[in-house]
């Protein structure tokens, strides 16, 4: 293999970690290394290995193949593992009513044709998440490294998780409290294309107040999001169910989106989470609320 090509940061980087960056770059088959392939590594006279118990020969059980997980994958597995493991998360489960909502969708729907694009619900509920964020500013805050300092953010960037082919990425909507619902949603549909595509510049990826994780179209009934740092909280939307809602002795059936907000507990605690998803569940179930 030609010499590795890495920069004087992170060779320095390599240096402290105790890892050898010839014997890296074998390992990822290429010569050109950043910061972020240097990974986790038991340094020198370390008593054992924590990921040993991975290392295991699958064809001795039967047929196996091996496909290799690009560097785009290998980038976000060691984000999310090191998101799960040194951040507290604790995951608050509500719904919403969306009768209304999918009403206005429906009485738009000539109105988006015209426009050449759909009024998708997740337009809706970003609108909705970047009120609340002005209304609760822990919410669109960061913890310094140390955990010593909140960062309180005076805008509001809201990052769309989108499943592609090549891994999971988050682009970001800047300054979502100043656009309006159709403009949200031209947005959503630009990103999510550009995303399947690789189209996606770097500065289009960064600096998001809070993420959105929006698995409505494939289904479930709730999930754990995993929180993205360096933000606080991501919001989880799964796939709308008909919900019988008692008025008085009448059964009704009521369509609910369930909505599930992870947070980081170093800085929100339950009645936070309560508050913020009452307050969210509220515009979701009023959205004329956030036309006003």
């Amino acid at each position: 293999m030609s010499e590795v090509i890495a920069s004087p940061s992170t060779r320095r980087k390599a240096l402290e970690k105790g890892v050898d960056l010839n014997t890296r770059a074998k390992e990822l088959g290429r010569t050109t290394l950043g910061p972020e392939d240097l990974g986790a590594v038991t340094t020198p006279g370390a008593s054992a290995d924590n990921t040993s118990y991975w290392h295991v020969d699958h064809s001795a059980y039967g047929p196996v193949t091996e496909e290799p997980m690009s560097r785009f994958a290998q980038i976000a597995a060691r984000n999310l593992g090191a998101a799960n493991a040194l951040i507290p998360q604790v995951t608050h489960h509500d719904r919403a009513d969306i009768t209304t909502l999918e009403a206005l969708r429906a009485q738009w729907r000539d109105e988006a044709r015209a426009r050449g694009m759909k009024l998708t619900a997740l337009a809706f509920h970003v609108m909705a998440l970047a009120r609340c964020l002005r209304e609760f500013p822990r919410f669109n805050a960061s913890i310094s490294q140390d955990g010593t300092l909140l960062v309180l953010k005076d805008f509001v960037h809201i990052g769309i998780a989108v499943d592609t082919p090549h891994g999971l990425m988050v682009p970001v909507i800047r300054d979502v409290d100043h656009k309006g619902l159709w403009q949200i949603s031209s947005e959503i549909s630009d990103l999510a294309a550009r995303a399947q595509s690789r189209k996606i510049a770097p500065d289009e990826m960064g600096g998001a107040s809070m993420t959105v994780s929006n698995l409505g179209g494939t289904g479930g009934i709730g999930f754990t999001p995993i929180v993205n740092p360096p933000e606080l909280a991501i919001l989880g939307i799964t796939r709308t169910e008909i919900v019988t809602i008692w008025d008085g002795d009448t059964p009704r059936p009521v369509p609910m989106v369930p909505l599930d907000l992870s947070y980081d507990h170093r800085v929100i605690n339950g009645a936070d989470a309560a508050r913020f998803m009452s307050r969210l569940t509220q515009y979701i179930e009023n959205p004329r609320q956030l036309l006003m």
